[in-house]
Parts: C-alpha cells; structure tokens; sequence
C-alpha cells in the first residue's frame, strides 16, 4: 500500500522540462528584394522577402527590423507603400518558431539597405562589387520617365562619358581599380521649348580584384608546429563567382620551388634559414600572382646574394566572365608549367570638368531654349 501512495505522489509531481539548444538557433535569416530596388524615388514601393534556409522544412514565423527598432509588420513579406524618405535605412529580418521550450530565433539576416530619394534623379548601380575586366552598366533614372536626349556621367565631379539619344544606360567596359568611386549623372529633357537638366546624388561605385595578392605568413613559433618544421600560409582574397574554377598555391625557398602545387594554401616545411614566397595561380582564367618576399632567419653565404628579380604581380585576360563573390577552392589539377609574363590593361576616360553653372546645381533649372 505504502509502494502505490508513493507512485501517486510522484505521479502529480510538475514536470521538470531541462531547456536544451535546438538547431534552428544557429541558422540565419535572409532577407531579399521582391519588387522595387535598393535606391527608389518617394512615393514608390518596395517588397521584400525573409526566408530561413531550413533543411527540416520546419513552419517558421517573421520579425522585421528596420536599424534597431522592430516593425509592427510581420510574416513572410514586408511591404512599404508609397515610401517616404524618412523611411531609409538597414532592413533586416528573424525567423522565430514556437516549440515546447518556448520561442526560438535564427539570427538576424544580413541587412538590406534601402534609400529613398526625394530628388529627381537616380543613378542606379548594381549593389555589390564589380570584378576587374567586367563590364558595369548604370542607369540614369529620372522621376517621371521623360523622354531624354542627353546623359552625361560624373566620376567624382569629373565628366567621363557623355551621350545622345533617349537610352539612359551606360556602360562602363572592362573595369579598372581606378574606375572606383563616387559616380552621378546628369540628364537633360526638353519640355515646351524649354531645357530641363537635373543631377543625381553621388553613388558609390566598387571594384575588385578576381585574385588579390597574396601574402605570405611564416608561422615558426607554434605550440602545434614541430620545433624543426615551418608551416607556410599564402593568404589570398579570390572573389570569383560560382562556379569559380580552382585555386593552385606553390611555394617557393631562394626562388625553387618546393613541391607541386596544392589546392589548400598551407604548407608544411623544413626550417631553415632563407627567401620564402608563395604563388596562387587560377589556370582556368589565366590570372597567377606572386607574394612578396619574406626572409626567416639569418640567411648567410651565396643565399644571401640570390638577386630578388621583379615577378609579374598580375596576369589574366582583359575580361574574364565570371560571376559569385564567394571563395570556391576545388582539388588542384596536375601542375603547369608558369611561364612569367606581365599584361598592362589600359584604358582611358575624358577629363573635361563640368562647368560650374548652372550645370553644377543638383537642383531642378528651367532654361529657354534658343530660337
């Protein structure tokens, strides 16, 4: 008897849940455009869209953000009619599900900027970085759609390229690291005999490299590290897009080669006194870059007078067509041999400066066409 009192006490007892750490919480929100576009005139709308990329397909609710304050606005989709320009900012969105622990969220999904220009002049860019050797087309959006018959495009005040016609694209071929930075337009219309000319604001204009240079690090002094070995590291920045073809790193002592390349960017090596480098090389865009010489240790005898010859810094094709910013290193293929060589890529742009009238002015004017 005393046994099935026991039972029932213990029976009615509450339940001690323990919380533990589901999945989800390390998973992230992503938020993307619909409709509409990064920079919009007021008055326009946008739409946007949070998913969480979820493989157990699990049912999921939304917040939205837009800086540090949450939105009223919640599910899958947010939308902003008729914007204001007050309503510029960072637009970030969160997954949360309810479980039998309580509520849980993804993190925060990378944010999506929106501007809106109470102005009436746009120049629209795409919104990540260009890549050197691509072609990069802006356009010259005017509130309203009249019908143009000039364009003209600023890089940092300075006039670059002007044209005729009602095509308010322009194309910016075979892109330079000198070809970034801060871009506007200007665009004339006429309307009853009369010249109407306006100017966007500065929009920013990036562009990258396929391959950075690498750097080379010696790592020496490593708990992890033999005391009698080296671990080479050849740090690069590879900004081909999906599906970005293969990295091959080699290493070099006193300008010899150490070994056959390798598609991870780390070695392991002897120590020892000497000049050390690195070389990346992508075989299937023709682009291979070479590190900078570092010394390790006291290099004395013939090594010390090993003359440091100038290498190509760069080499790949005028325009490589490739396209996702993300670093893709596949298993290398069988080594080449690297015959050095070095390409100039050059290219130049008008230098004529706008007048500093009315031409200057980001506001609307209104000019009497000549008779």
């Amino acid at each position: 008897m005393d046994m099935i009192i026991s039972l029932l006490v213990l029976s009615t007892l509450p339940q001690l849940i323990v919380p533990t750490v589901l999945p989800g919480t390390s998973l992230r929100a992503v938020v993307e455009f619909v409709s509409g576009d990064s920079r919009i005139f007021s008055g326009e709308s946008v739409r946007l869209k949070c998913s969480v990329p979820d493989v157990h397909n699990s049912s999921w609710d939304y917040l939205w953000f837009r800086e540090s304050e949450q939105l009223p606005q919640n599910g899958k989709h947010l939308i902003l009619w008729k914007t204001r320009v007050q309503e510029s900012g960072k637009f970030y969105c969160q997954g949360v599900r309810d479980t039998a622990v309580g509520n849980i969220h993804t993190l925060q999904s990378l944010p999506l900027e929106i501007n809106v220009d109470g102005g009436w002049a746009i120049l629209k860019v795409q919104p990540h970085s260009s890549l050197v050797g691509d072609t990069l087309k802006v356009t010259c959006r005017i509130r309203g759609t009249p019908q143009l018959h000039e364009v003209i495009l600023y890089k940092d005040g300075i006039e670059v390229m002007r044209q005729n016609g009602l095509n308010p694209h322009i194309y910016l071929t075979n892109l330079r690291l000198e070809d970034q930075g801060m871009y506007s337009c200007r665009a004339s219309w006429d309307v009853a005999r009369r010249t109407h000319s306006i100017v966007s604001v500065d929009t920013s204009v990036l562009v990258s490299e396929v391959l950075s240079q690498p750097v080379l690090e010696i790592v020496a002094d490593n708990n992890l590290i033999p005391v009698n070995k080296l671990r080479l590291i050849c740090h690069i920045q590879y900004n081909a897009r999906a599906p970005a073809p293969p990295v091959h790193f080699y290493f070099y002592k006193n300008d010899n080669r150490l070994g056959t390349a390798t598609s991870v960017n780390h070695v392991l090596i002897p120590r020892s006194p000497g000049q050390y480098s690195c070389k990346a090389k992508v075989p299937g865009l023709d682009i291979t870059r070479w590190s900078e010489h570092k010394s390790f240790g006291q290099v004395i005898g013939p090594q010390a007078m090993i003359p440091q010859a100038p290498r190509p810094r760069y080499r790949s094709p005028l325009a490589p067509s490739i396209s996702s910013p993300y670093l893709l290193l596949s298993p290398a293929a069988e080594p080449t041999v690297f015959q050095p060589t070095s390409m100039s890529i050059i290219s130049s742009y008008p230098t004529q400066k706008p007048s500093q009238s009315a031409e200057t002015s980001p506001l609307l004017s209104t000019v009497q066409s000549p008779n």
